[in-house]
């Protein structure tokens, strides 16, 4: 476990649901403890604290961006993420079938912040998927995929707009998840390579 890019999954009443995290740690080896930080607004929140269970798959720097916007910017309570993203069951709950491994826990504590819950949980199950690509740490998703951070992200800060509006040539930003496209023009076929939305959902940077 690194720094990186996951995917918190749970249940909905038997639902699966989820969202992208990054705040995701170890505690202990024996018996194995994890803790995962989730928004108050994000939706899987109530449900891992309702049904007691949560779950989180790791992406590579290989799985599809898409991944992170479908999890990320968008809110389980009213979206099937799951509709076209490939997943299998462990344990009962929800894994993203393009990511190189997965942690299932069950929660034995929490500790409540201003905006977040962190949940303590006891792994019952692990695994390593896919040994082709290294995991994607947080930095690779901001540096190589020129990823944003939702708003719910314990990561996420404000642009300075000032700074924005200071850079040179034709700049264009993703309306739902925050990408920036640099070229000369913005293809009328791009889709984004975080979300999946295409060019009529970017506005250009002036």
């Amino acid at each position: 476990m690194s720094y990186g890019v996951y995917v918190v999954t749970a249940l909905d009443e038997g639902r699966p649901v989820g969202c992208t995290a990054n705040s995701i740690m170890q505690i202990t080896s024996s018996p194995a403890t994890v803790a995962v930080s989730i928004n108050h607004d994000n939706y899987t929140n109530r449900c891992i604290a309702r049904d007691g269970r949560f779950a989180f798959s790791i992406l590579s720097e290989k799985s599809d961006p898409t991944i992170i916007g479908t999890f990320g910017f968008s809110s389980s309570r009213d979206t099937d993420k799951f509709a076209e993203i490939p997943h299998v069951m462990k344990e009962g709950l929800p894994i993203i079938s393009d990511s190189c491994g997965y942690v299932v826990c069950k929660v034995i504590n929490t500790m409540e912040t201003e905006t977040h819950t962190v949940f303590l949980g006891e792994v019952i199950d692990a695994d390593v998927l896919n040994t082709s690509a290294p995991a994607m740490t947080y930095s690779y998703y901001h540096n190589v995929i020129k990823g944003k951070s939702p708003k719910n992200a314990p990561t996420y800060l404000q642009e300075d707009k000032h700074a924005e509006a200071e850079k040179k040539g034709g700049r264009w930003q993703c309306q739902v998840c925050g990408y920036i496209y640099e070229g000369d023009s913005l293809p009328k076929d791009f889709k984004c390579p975080v979300c999946g939305q295409g060019a009529d959902k970017f506005m250009k940077i002036e």
